[in-house]
């Protein structure tokens, strides 16, 4: 078998499995490594080169120092400026997608979306306006900015590093703005102009108590005298009701002990406050003897009077947890008895692409033991899921209820891969902090566009000095590497190269030609753009510019052209997958906040890639003629 057909079947297979979703991409594009070097595409030498490719190392040192501005306050500075926007959707549309757009082009996009997020809820909260008015246009924003420069998505890295293999020499930090930044604009007026009309007007969650109802749910269960309880464990509970059922709190004498920090044995009169539905409160009562009514509900009432006379109640300074205290005073809700409790916090966060959490549950994961954390509740496709948790397997874009300390609740989440929703107080950071994360990327700036050093170096270089100045620490330079994305550059670039010199990409291009030999260039490049848009919406955007950059090359050689406006149409295309949620992590993101469902992103993803494609391929000719 020719090794242009066996590298055919081991792309149509890799396609067909990024398509299915069942496994994430990184470990499809390691199998598919593994595969190619097995059917001898790949020398066993090679086969790792991959990882120490500049495009591999380019975006490393992009997601550090993205995380460096964040740390720095940069970001915060801009978004406070955008929380300040009336409440007109269009004019706030235009704000915060305006705002992403901008931050994408000198940061990872999924990083400048994460930082606006919960800008994006907060202020569809204040002015009670369905958030999924606002975070799909947010998403696409993120996308667009990326176009702009060379560090702003991934796509524009690896078609610069190809074209270094070509020719020489790469496209520079800027050589992308004037075709990204006119297609942005472009995209920018159709999110803003028909975004609310074509973006579903969904409930969606602007809050914890619009998603799940914790109010509704928080029960107050006392332990009687001579109950079954008494001298129990809370571990000896769970086990007793054969059920994981969270206990938030435990109150006694005047005191409240956090639940997952409660290791004593319970007495008498002790107050449980649980989150349970109807079904759990029945089996806590048959099983456990704990009672349900009003003389519980009493004693932790005149318990927390106390602790607000003696100044022990916690005030929770974040937006997420004093929305019930808020509502309290103004519409009479019975307040949240565990957002009250000293150093716990209740957050919303959505599950990552990457996490570590697809695809297992609770009790696989050891949530509370390895994280600390207990799980709450669980919101998906825009309602609250009603089965056990602990039968729950998690997938990409799901929103979770987590309580947990607040010292560790964000290194936690983290690790895990969740990116928290809830609105925060914006921190401006420290002035210092704050010149030298600019000063840095500045530095790093000028040593590429006067050729000083290759971006690769440059950018890595501005993520150690970020390191040395402290900006950031190790640890969080560490967590800010995305390594299910570093492993699929990592291994789809051998195998993209297998289709290079396989003779796989050129004979395509020699079917294409045949098919068009006599259209005109503008006509092909449409074609070849259509085509990277339409792989970007169901693999990755990297593995799309991967696969394509080789076809580019090739159709270029095929009309004798110059390979700059192929690259650059391909450059486009892959970072323009409006039409799915899984073509790109910011789509897949703002699913669960927003309440969306699959069939809703073509809506205005449609109409958006059509105007994208009618401004790009007129200005690639006019900016890269062939």
């Amino acid at each position: 078998m020719a090794d242009s057909t066996q590298v055919f079947l081991l792309l149509g297979a890799t396609l067909a499995t990024f398509v299915w979703g069942r496994f994430r991409y990184d470990l499809v594009a390691l199998a598919a490594l593994l595969a190619a070097v097995g059917l001898g595409l790949v020398p066993a030498e090679g086969a790792f080169a991959g990882f120490g490719h500049p495009a591999v190392i380019t975006v490393a040192a992009v997601l550090v120092l993205s995380r460096g501005f964040e740390r720095s306050g940069l970001v915060d500075l801009i978004a406070e400026q955008a929380l300040r926007v009336g409440d007109r959707i269009m004019l706030q549309t235009l704000v915060l997608s305006g705002t992403v757009l901008v931050l994408s082009g000198i940061m990872n996009n999924v990083g400048a979306l994460a930082l606006m997020l919960p800008v994006a809820l907060r202020l569809a909260r204040e002015h009670d306006s369905p958030p999924s008015l606002l975070l799909m246009p947010l998403a696409f924003g993120s996308l667009l900015g990326g176009l702009t420069t060379l560090i702003g998505t991934p796509p524009n890295i690896i078609i610069s590093a190809y074209r270094r293999t070509l020719t020489g020499e790469g496209f520079g930090m800027f050589d992308f703005f004037p075709v990204g930044a006119s297609v942005a604009l472009a995209g920018l007026v159709v999110i803003v102009l028909a975004g609310r009309y074509l973006v579903p007007q969904r409930a969606g969650q602007a809050s914890m108590d619009a998603m799940f109802d914790t109010a509704h749910y928080l029960v107050e269960l006392r332990v009687p005298e001579g109950g079954k309880a008494v001298g129990w464990s809370l571990r000896d509970l769970h086990q007793a009701v054969e059920e994981p059922i969270p206990v938030l709190a435990v109150v006694r004498a005047e005191r409240r002990h956090p639940g997952h920090t409660f290791f004593g044995a319970l007495q008498a009169h002790d107050i449980l406050l649980v989150e349970a539905g109807p079904e759990e409160m029945a089996l806590l009562e048959d099983k456990a003897g704990l009672a349900v009514g009003a003389e519980a509900k009493q004693e932790a009432e005149q318990e927390t009077e106390v602790a607000e006379k003696t100044g022990h109640a916690d005030r929770d300074g974040e937006e997420g947890g004093a929305g019930e205290d808020e509502q309290d005073e103004k519409g009479g809700k019975r307040g949240r008895p565990a957002t009250d409790t000293a150093g716990l916090q209740l957050v919303e966060a959505v599950v990552r692409n990457d996490s570590m959490m697809q695809g297992r549950t609770v009790g696989q994961l050891r949530l509370l033991n390895q994280f600390g954390l207990h799980l709450v509740a669980v919101a998906r496709d825009g309602g609250r899921l009603r089965q056990r948790l602990r039968d729950i397997r998690f997938r990409a874009g799901d929103v979770l209820l987590l309580q947990g300390g607040e010292g560790d609740i964000g290194e936690s989440l983290t690790t895990l891969g969740c990116l928290p929703l809830a609105s925060r107080d914006l921190a401006l950071g420290q002035p210092r902090r704050l010149l030298l994360s600019v000063a840095i990327f500045a530095a790093a700036i000028v040593a590429m566009m006067l050729d000083w050093l290759p971006a690769a170096v440059a950018l890595s270089g501005a993520a150690l000095a970020s390191l040395l100045a402290g900006v950031l620490t190790l640890r969080e330079a560490y967590q800010a590497i995305d390594g299910p994305v570093i492993v699929l550059l990592g291994a789809m670039i051998p195998v993209g190269q297998a289709l290079e010199t396989s003779g796989g990409a050129a004979l395509i291009a020699e079917t294409l030609l045949a098919l068009g030999g006599d259209w005109p260039v503008a006509l092909t490049l449409s074609g070849l753009f259509a085509l990277g848009l339409l792989l970007s919406n169901v693999i990755n955007n990297a593995a799309a510019a991967l696969l394509m950059a080789p076809i580019a090359a090739s159709l270029a050689a095929g009309f004798e052209a110059s390979v700059d406006p192929f690259l650059m149409a391909v450059a486009v295309s892959a970072s323009c997958a409006f039409l799915t949620p899984i073509g790109h992590q910011s789509n897949t993101l703002v699913m669960g906040p927003g309440g969306y469902r699959f069939g809703d992103y073509w809506r205005l993803g449609l109409p958006l890639s059509l105007a994208v494609m009618a401004v790009a391929i007129p200005l690639i000719l006019i900016v890269w003629p062939p």
